[in-house]
């Protein structure tokens, strides 16, 4: 089935201006427990390659760190997609809910 990340339900959208925000925006995924959530976690960013590249590459390990500090399961699954003219959006789901939404 073809779908576009931008169909998956959001939970919770995040702002990251710069990469210095993103461990506090995976802590918050962690906290909120990120494999019960009934959809995806958000991630807006900026155009910029270089910055949005450092972001989604924070955000991927610390989730990682601590999903596994705190023995969640660590399935994750992540798309990158062009939000809008200014903005990539990194969409991050557990493979669990991913499938029982029915994608």
């Amino acid at each position: 089935m073809e779908f576009h990340p931008s169909k998956i339900p959001i939970s919770k959208t995040f702002q990251a201006k710069n990469e210095h925000e993103a461990p506090d925006i995976a802590a918050e995924m962690v906290r909120l427990g990120f494999g019960i959530q009934k959809g995806a976690f958000r991630v807006i960013m900026t155009k910029d390659k270089s910055v949005a590249k450092k972001i989604g590459f924070i955000i991927m390990n610390e989730l990682n760190l601590g999903l596994r500090k705190t023995k969640q399961e660590r399935d994750v699954r992540y798309w990158i997609y062009s939000y809008d003219t200014e903005h990539y959006a990194m969409v991050l789901i557990s493979s669990k809910v991913f499938d029982a939404l029915g994608f």
